[in-house]
């Protein structure tokens, strides 16, 4: 059964979406801050 639910799963894949700040509420200003944080922990070890 759980070969056939994972069938149904999306793909996932690296979109780019547009951010407004205006319209976002908290839980998108909280996920902004997260993806920001975690861009630049990439780049940091990216430079190591």
């Amino acid at each position: 059964m759980a070969k056939h639910n994972e069938e149904q799963l999306p793909i996932g894949s690296a979109e780019d979406v547009e951010y407004s700040e205006e319209l976002a509420d908290r839980d998108d200003q909280v996920a902004q801050q997260r993806a920001e944080a975690a861009d630049r922990r990439a780049v940091a070890d990216e430079r190591e």
